[in-house]
C-alpha cells in the first residue's frame, strides 16, 4: 500500500471538506448556546470555581467526585496541543491567532456547560452499578429511539478515535520525544508506558479519576509555573506581546503597510481551530467523564464542566503563547505577511523559523538555558500519558454502549497492547514508510475526532431548550 498517497488523500479530505465546516459548526453552536444561556457561562465563572471545591454529601449518586470528573476530562484535553498546537498556530497564523483562540474559548464554555448538563440529566446505571453517560446516552434518552442510530454512530467513531488519538498517537509522541531528548530505547518506554497505563486503566474510572486528580493539577501547575517564570524573566517584552496579539488579530502587518484581510483570515483560522480542538468543546468526549460525577444536579455539574475550557485554553495555552511571544524568536522574518500566506498554509516557513515543539522548547531555553527543553519534554510526556488515561475511559464507555459490559475487559487489554506496540514502533515514525504510516494515523485520527462532533452538536442544538430551562430554574432557586 502506498501510504504517501493515502496520507495525501486523507489530508485533502480533511482540509477541503471537513476542517472548515467542523470549525464553523462548532463556533456557531458555541455562539448560539452562549446567547441562549444569557452569558452565564462567562458571568458565573467565579461561582463555578466555588462549586468545584464545595463539600458534598458522600452518599450522592455517582462514581467519582465532581472534581475527579473534571480532572478526568482535563486529562485528555491538556496534552501535546497545549505545547505543540499553540506554537504551530502562532508560527502559521501569527500572534493574532492567540486572540481568536481566546474568543473561541469564551464561547466554548457554553458548549462544555451544556454537555455537562445533559451528561448528568440523561445518564444511566449499567449492570455493574457504574454511572454511564455522554452524547450517545443523551441522544438515545433525550431525543428518543428514532435518533438511536446517531448515538451508535457517535460511539463507533469515539472507539476508533480513542485507539488512534488517545492511545497510538500519544504513545508514539512520548516514545519519540524521550528517544530524541535522552536516547531512551523505545522498548523501555513501551514497557514503562504500557505497565503504567495498565496499573491505572484496569482499576476503572475510580482509579483513573484518583490518578488524574493528583497528576493533572501537579503537571499543570508545574508547566504553568515554569511558563510564568519565563514570562517574568522577559517581563519587559509582555506589553509588546499583547500589542502583537491584538494588532495581528485584525490584520495589521508588522511592516506597517495597512490592514490585510488575508492575515485576518489566517489568524482566525488557526486561532479558532486551536481553541476548539485544544479544549474539545463540542467534540463530545468530556461529557462521558462528567456523567460519572457524584452530583444529582445537572446544572451544577455543567457549571463545573465549563471550567475545563477556562483551565485548558485561557490558562495553559495562553502561558505557552506568552512564553513564545516574549522570547524574541518570532522575528519579523518569521511573522506572516501577504507574501508568505500561501507558503504558510502549505506548512512552509522561512529559513531559521521554528514551529511546533521545537519553537516552544527554544522559547523556554531562551530564558532558562539548557533546562528549558527538559521542562517541555517532561511536560509533553506527562500530558500525553494523562491523555492515554482519559481517552481510555472514553473509548471504554463508547464500546460498552455498543456491545455491553462484557466488552470492558477485552477493551482495556486491547488498549494496553496498542499503547505498547505504538511506543515500540516510534522509531519508525522518523523516516520512510514508517513516517507515512504514522502520518496516516495522525490525519485519520483528526478526521475521526472531527466527525465525532457532528452528532454531538446536533444533539446539543436539539436539546438546547431543555438546557436553557434547567438553567433558568436553577438560578431562580
Amino acid at each position: 500500500m502506498d501510504f504517501d498517497s493515502v496520507s495525501e488523500t486523507l489530508k485533502a479530505i480533511q482540509s477541503n471538506y471537513l476542517s472548515t465546516p467542523t470549525i464553523i459548526l462548532l463556533l456557531l453552536t458555541g455562539v448560539y448556546l452562549t446567547v441562549g444561556l444569557r452569558l452565564i457561562s462567562v458571568t458565573k465563572i467565579p461561582f463555578a470555581f466555588g462549586q468545584l471545591f464545595r463539600k458534598r454529601d458522600p452518599e450522592t449518586e455517582g462514581d467519582v467526585s465532581p472534581f475527579g470528573a473534571l480532572m478526568t476530562a482535563l486529562s485528555s484535553t491538556i496534552g501535546t496541543g497545549n505545547i505543540a498546537g499553540v506554537a504551530a498556530a502562532i508560527a502559521i497564523g501569527g500572534p493574532g491567532a492567540v486572540f481568536w483562540m481566546w474568543m473561541t474559548a469564551i464561547v466554548g464554555t457554553a458548549t462544555k456547560y451544556s454537555e455537562g448538563v445533559l451528561a448528568i440529566k440523561f445518564r444511566e446505571t449499567d449492570k455493574l452499578g457504574q454511572h454511564v453517560g455522554g452524547p450517545m446516552y443523551y441522544i438515545k434518552n433525550g431525543l428518543g429511539k428514532g435518533w438511536g442510530f446517531l448515538g451508535i454512530i457517535f460511539a463507533l467513531l469515539a472507539v476508533l478515535a480513542s485507539w488512534g488519538t488517545g492511545a497510538s498517537i500519544q504513545a508514539i509522541t512520548v516514545s519519540d520525544s524521550l528517544e530524541s531528548a535522552y536516547n531512551i530505547d523505545p522498548l523501555i518506554t513501551a514497557i514503562a508506558l504500557s505497565l503504567g497505563a495498565a496499573a491505572v486503566i484496569l482499576g476503572g474510572i475510580k482509579r483513573i479519576a484518583n490518578v488524574a486528580s493528583g497528576l493533572v493539577p501537579t503537571m499543570a501547575l508545574f508547566y504553568v509555573g515554569a511558563g510564568l517564570l519565563v514570562i517574568f524573566i522577559n517581563i519587559e517584552n509582555v506589553p509588546a506581546a499583547f500589542s502583537q496579539i491584538f494588532s495581528s488579530a485584525f490584520g495589521f502587518q508588522s511592516a506597517g503597510t495597512g490592514i490585510s484581510i488575508g492575515l485576518i483570515m489566517l489568524a482566525m483560522q488557526k486561532g479558532v481551530a486551536r481553541g476548539l480542538f485544544s479544549n474539545e468543546a463540542g467534540q463530545g468526549s468530556a461529557p462521558i467523564a462528567h456523567a460519572a460525577a457524584k452530583n444529582n444536579d445537572p446544572v451544577n455539574q455543567g457549571i463545573i464542566a465549563m471550567l475545563g475550557t477556562i483551565i485548558d485554553t485561557l490558562i495553559v495555552c495562553t502561558i505557552t503563547a506568552l512564553v513564545i511571544l516574549t522570547s524574541g524568536l518570532m522575528t519579523p522574518e518569521c511573522l506572516p505577511s501577504d507574501d508568505t500566506i500561501s507558503d504558510l498554509l502549505k506548512g512552509v516557513q522561512a529559513d531559521g523559523c521554528l514551529s511546533n515543539v521545537p519553537l516552544t522548547a527554544a522559547a523556554f531555553d531562551s530564558a532558562l538555558g539548557n533546562i528549558g527543553h527538559h521542562i517541555v519534554t517532561l511536560g509533553q510526556g506527562l500530558f500525553a500519558f494523562t491523555t492515554i488515561l482519559g481517552w481510555s475511559y472514553y473509548g471504554e464507555r463508547s464500546a460498552e454502549f455498543l456491545f455491553g459490559e462484557k466488552v470492558i475487559l477485552p477493551f482495556r487489554i486491547s488498549w494496553i497492547l496498542v499503547v505498547f506496540f505504538s511506543a515500540l514502533a516510534a522509531g519508525l515514525s522518523k523516516e520512510g514508510s514508517g513516517y507515512s504510516i504514522v502520518n496516516v494515523f495522525w490525519i485519520g485520527s483528526d478526521i475521526l475526532t472531527g466527525l465525532m462532533a457532528a452528532p454531538n452538536l446536533l444533539a446539543l442544538l436539539l436539546l438546547s431548550p431543555l438546557v436553557f430551562k434547567l438553567t433558568q430554574d436553577y438560578f431562580k432557586k
